[in-house]
């Protein structure tokens, strides 16, 4: 009985520890982010493109903390380390480096949906 108890426990350690994104923050499709943005509340969208990107055309209601601006210092445009905050960039890279710093720094909701140049949904400036 002992074996089979602890061959249970042995599983179900290994189906949870599954389930832990590896790298800290959870990739989301960008159907997810869309769901996100229309159904809830309290959370930021980050784009770390450049500026220029940023002015170019945005996900409405976006923040612009670029990339190269994420180090070892907490951004004062992200002071709640427990908030939902929904990470893009133009094409997925520099979103997955951004969300991985913010990781690094104690930042526990971050959510990584790839770029906007395969966003679907509305951007500013039209």
């Amino acid at each position: 009985m002992k074996k089979f108890l602890a061959a249970v426990l042995a599983a179900i350690t290994l189906i949870f520890a599954g389930c832990a994104q590896p790298n800290g923050y959870k990739e989301i499709t960008q159907e997810e982010a869309a769901k996100i943005m229309q159904e809830q509340s309290g959370f930021i969208i980050l784009d770390v493109r450049t500026a220029q990107e940023f002015n170019g055309g945005h996900i409405p209601n976006a923040i612009n903390v670029t990339n190269e601006s994420i180090t070892d210092k907490q951004p004062e445009q992200l002071p709640d380390k427990n908030q939902m905050i929904l990470v893009y960039c133009r094409s997925g890279r520099r979103s997955k480096q951004a969300a991985q710093k913010l990781v690094d720094m104690g930042y526990t909701n971050i959510l990584e949906f790839g770029g906007i140049n395969t966003w679907q949904g509305e951007t500013t400036p039209q």
